[in-house]
């Protein structure tokens, strides 16, 4: 009997999957899901957020002061934060989003368009990011 030990075929370690280079249309799907998981589970702070903003001039001024000064324990910058990473997580779903749309609507399914398409998704939706986060937080 060897020393090795035989996997069955189609079989695959975790170890081996992280060898596998991911195409740009790989990375736009798998951020796709995690933008709509983080939308999804950052819900609560977004009703939060809206009702607060919007019940009355008095709320929205304690809700901008929450961006400065912090609430509690918590800093004001890690609001700031959470909100970058909500800015991100719409900007990438929708503009991802778009893009699965515009593929189904032309029937564009080649290699090429699949990859210059999900570098201009991750292009888009990172440049845009930036430009609000740079308003977000100066």
């Amino acid at each position: 009997m060897s020393d090795t030990i035989k996997q069955r075929p189609g079989t695959m370690r975790l170890v081996d999957a992280t060898q596998y280079r991911l195409p740009p249309a790989g990375w736009v799907s798998i951020l796709h899901r995690v933008s709509g998981i983080i939308m999804f589970v950052l819900l609560p702070f977004i009703i939060w957020l809206l009702d607060n903003s919007l019940n009355s001039d008095v709320t929205y001024q304690y809700i901008a002061d929450v961006f400065v000064g912090g609430l509690g324990f918590v800093p004001g910058w890690f609001f700031k934060l959470v909100v970058l990473a909500l800015i991100w997580a719409y900007l990438h779903h929708f503009t991802a989003g778009v893009r699965h749309l515009y593929m189904d609507a032309t029937h564009s399914v080649s290699k090429e368009f699949g990859r210059s398409s999900a570098v201009a998704t991750l292009a888009i939706s990172l440049l845009l990011t930036a430009a609000l986060g740079f308003k977000l937080f100066f």
